[in-house]
């Protein structure tokens, strides 16, 4: 997703306030689905995602996923073309978890997702029974949301080990805040934007 001041917008047309987000992999791929203008999002651009999907692309059958700052789902929505069992979309804004309702209607893939409108802090917060295998952390920049998150994620249990962190962050970053014993398994940086693969190690299964 992400809300970044700096980054650039989807295309949109000016009279129904909308963008669109173009699915680039999988089952689903070229499939074009859109979203309101709502919140400043935008979502991850197509060859960051095909990219990070390269990367994933021997733990993506079958995982269960976590986006987090979801927006338009791109990122969850190309996980479950790819072959995720499952993915859990978390936003704060209720026109676009509305729309993400709507699009998994569209897709015949509600069974397959679940759509939290709440607050990134308060879900994890909350805790869950079954960790994650893949996380999608795409935040707000320069907010200090992926230092706050990360070890929210451990203490309530959405990771294991063996689980898949993904992270993008402002490039001026260098080197997101995460737990000493993850491991960094890829790093690239676009333009302003960072995006970093983990592996969390270190905890028991």
């Amino acid at each position: 997703m992400s809300r970044k001041k700096t980054a650039s917008r989807p295309a949109q047309t000016a009279s129904t306030g909308q963008g669109e987000v173009r699915i680039i992999g999988g089952d689903w791929r070229s499939r074009l689905l859109r979203f309101p203008d709502a919140g400043g999002v935008r979502p991850t651009p197509a060859r960051i995602r095909e990219t990070v999907f390269n990367w994933l692309n021997f733990h993506l059958a079958g995982s269960h996923c976590l986006d987090l700052f979801a927006g338009t789902g791109a990122l969850g929505l190309e996980a479950l073309s790819r072959g995720a069992a499952q993915v859990t979309f978390v936003d704060h804004t209720r026109a676009l978890t509305e729309a993400l309702k709507t699009n998994m209607g569209l897709l015949q893939a509600n069974e397959r997702a679940r759509v939290i409108n709440q607050a990134a802090d308060a879900i994890l917060a909350a805790g869950t029974t079954r960790a994650m295998d893949i996380v999608f952390l795409d935040p707000p920049f320069r907010q200090q949301w992926v230092a706050r998150l990360c070890p929210l994620l451990e203490q309530h249990h959405w990771v294991k080990e063996g689980s898949w962190v993904y992270i993008e962050c402002e490039s001026e970053l260098r080197t997101p805040p995460v737990p000493a014993h993850w491991q960094l398994h890829r790093q690239k940086t676009a333009g302003q934007v960072t995006y970093s693969l983990y592996r969390v190690a270190g905890l028991s299964a």
